[in-house]
């Protein structure tokens, strides 16, 4: 079954980076465009970042635009999120999914990461 699962989170110092990852098993990963989803305390599910599966198509939030860059490595099966220029309003779980989804589409529970990773933006 598809099993996804993120890791590299911690707490950061406003202005501070992280690099997120996301291995992934049980599907064929260079068949399928991948997503970043996030979810801060008591809000709803917020798309965040997509990519292509050869990696060459990648979308953002106009949220995380300039600051935060998606990459896959096709040989590992796995997706990254570098985030850099943190800022306290980046402070959520982060969730990778299996998919190419968009503002207007977020994937289903069954399409993303179980457990996610805990990003704290804090001074």
């Amino acid at each position: 079954q598809v099993q996804l699962v993120e890791s590299g989170g911690g707490l950061v110092q406003p202005g501070g980076s992280l690099r997120l990852s996301c291995a992934a098993s049980g599907f064929t990963f260079t068949s399928y465009g991948m997503t970043w989803v996030r979810q801060a305390p008591g809000q709803g599910l917020e798309w965040v970042s997509a990519i292509n599966p050869a990696g060459d198509i990648k979308r953002y939030a106009d949220s995380v635009k300039g600051r935060f860059t998606v990459s896959r490595d096709n040989a590992k099966n796995t997706l990254y999120l570098q985030m850099n220029s943190l800022k306290p309003e980046d402070t959520a779980v982060y969730y990778c999914a299996k998919g190419f989804y968009n503002a207007h589409l977020l994937p289903r529970l069954g399409d993303r990461g179980g457990q996610g990773t805990q990003v704290t933006v804090s001074s």
